[in-house]
């Protein structure tokens, strides 16, 4: 594992300074206490990752399940009960990991994977620019907000832009570009040490230098906000524990099921989505990764933290910063815990305008312009998927985008289905008759009744059929009996049938069905 080191350490300094704000921020919208994003992280980090089986995937806090979280803190009373569900729900999580339900993840089309890296690389972009300019409302793209149309939003960030947050903001830009595009080439030294680290370090120099002017100071709501213990008991109170005398609450059962189904969900996705984009083609066996992320689940609530899943984010940050093994997952998860112990203070002095344009250069690259380009020209049944997926996690949330971009796969599959159930030519003319031959594929269901049907009806009097099944592995019952009905309509048509099977060739067949049920099964 650390014989990549090289590459794993740079790479997870990056992904500390990417998951700290998002941490602090999942809790934040989660309505639980800031420091159960940093125990889940941190978990995700040290436990997860050393158990996964994932080289390149990062664990930790999802913000997929930030509203879940709300309403099930509400709904349950507390934060304690909460977390006897978030125990729960790890230990159901083992149980898919023993059923081998991983497989799950490998049944999501390639055009939904890739919208939902796309998505979310739109919605952390939308999400970032408030904090890039030091605005404090975030806002929700095609959403409304005290009567605030998006356009009206965006707009309102240049009427309340925070100079000194913009400045520091554009800098750290500058600085990422400059390190991507042109330092990252010149030398060892710029491989070694990553922009996102001297952008945070001029951020925090920035900040300390331009403190006391009124212009360009940078006020503390634009600031990270980890909490800063003063003394060991203080740091340990920060801990919460689950109050299991709630455990034969229904509620708290229902939460740990949706938890367990929704984190593995998440999960699978991700594992999908992060082996897509790793370089080195790396696969994640999917099981193992659910009784992973089912142990991190069970310590993270016995101490307080949020439910964990794999999260695309910080794993998309890991690999595009050069991560090779799972120790930069792991080391990152090092790197939470010992700046909460020993530096809060020193990390509620980076702006957050900073840790934005780490955030825009991850954004861009998960959804970047050419690869709307390339899903177009790859064909409408990708095309088609792919933006509903899109459009349904920018419109409403991350799951109901998967869903609906699911569905509309399912309804490509049935619709290339139902055109794909055979083949159809005319060869010639004999004896007067068209002579039209009909091969079927290896596989015909139900869903080819119309297509077989339509075809079957079309075909004119005094016609020669040759019904080809040799290539034929399945066939459904359903297409059997319109075959029966057939043969009775054909000779009232004059139609001829010739069936070319494995076991030979029937000429005029009086019962397809009498002709199926002694097919061989092999064939």
């Amino acid at each position: 594992m650390f014989k990549t080191i090289k590459n794993d350490l740079p790479a997870s300094i990056v992904v500390f300074f990417v998951a700290l704000p998002l941490c602090l921020g999942i809790a934040l919208a989660s309505g639980a206490p800031l420091f159960s994003g940093l125990i889940a992280g941190i978990v995700g980090g040290i436990v997860v990752g050393s158990l996964s089986g994932s080289k390149i995937g990062v664990s930790g806090p999802a913000a997929g399940l930030a509203a879940i979280v709300l309403a099930a803190i509400a709904t349950l009373g507390s934060y304690e009960n909460f977390l006897v569900a978030v125990v729960l729900g790890g230990i159901i999580q083992l149980l898919f990991g023993v059923l081998r339900a991983g497989i799950i993840g490998y049944y999501f089309p390639s055009s939904v994977i890739k919208g939902m890296l796309t998505g979310i690389g739109i919605i952390i972009i939308l999400k970032q620019i408030p904090h890039f300019f030091g605005y404090d409302k975030a806002f929700t793209f095609f959403k409304t907000e005290g009567g605030e149309g998006t356009v009206s939003q965006i707009l309102n960030i240049f009427d309340h832009i925070q100079l000194g947050s913009t400045i520091v903001g554009v800098i750290g830009l500058a600085i990422l570009l400059l390190w991507d595009k042109v330092l990252s080439k010149k030398g060892k030294i710029f491989q070694l040490i990553q922009g996102p680290l001297v952008a945070v370090v001029v951020g925090i120099i920035f900040y300390v230098i331009t403190s006391s002017n009124e212009t360009l100071a940078i006020t503390q709501s634009h600031l990270v906000s980890v909490p800063v213990p003063e003394d060991t008991n203080s740091f340990l109170q920060q801990f919460s524990f689950p109050n299991f005398s709630v455990i034969t609450n229904p509620d708290v059962w229902i939460v740990a099921f949706t938890i367990a189904l929704v984190a593995s969900l998440e999960t699978l996705l991700c594992v999908e989505a992060t082996d897509k984009l790793d370089p080195h083609k790396n696969v994640t066996p999917t099981n193992r990764e659910l009784l992973a992320q089912g142990t991190g689940n069970i310590i993270s609530g016995m101490i307080g933290g949020l439910p964990i899943t794999q999260v695309i984010v910080r794993s998309s940050a890991n690999i595009q910063s050069g991560g090779r093994s799972k120790a930069s997952a792991i080391i990152h998860g090092f790197f939470l815990l010992t700046s909460i112990i020993l530096i809060p203070r020193l990390l509620n002095m980076i702006p957050l305008s900073v840790l934005a344009a780490i955030l825009l250069i991850v954004g861009y690259k998960l959804a970047k312009p050419a690869l709307f380009k390339k899903m177009y020209d790859l064909g409408w049944k990708q095309w088609v998927p792919f933006n509903v997926t899109v459009l349904g996690i920018i419109f409403i949330d991350l799951l109901w985008g998967i869903g609906l971009g699911l569905l509309v796969g399912i309804v490509v599959i049935l619709i290339k289905s139902y055109q794909n159930s055979h083949f159809l030519h005319i060869e010639d003319k004999s004896n007067g008759k068209h002579k039209i031959k009909m091969t079927l594929a290896e596989e015909v269901t139900f869903f080819n009744k119309g297509a077989i049907l339509k075809e079957l009806d079309s075909l004119p009097k005094d016609t020669y059929l040759e019904l080809d099944v040799r290539k034929t592995r399945y066939l459904d019952n359903d297409i059997i009996e319109i075959l029966d009905d057939f043969a009775f309509k054909a000779k009232e048509r004059n139609i001829d049938i010739q069936l070319i099977s494995e076991r030979g060739t029937v000429e005029n067949p009086d019962s397809f069905i009498e002709f199926f049920k002694l097919r061989p099964k092999s064939a």
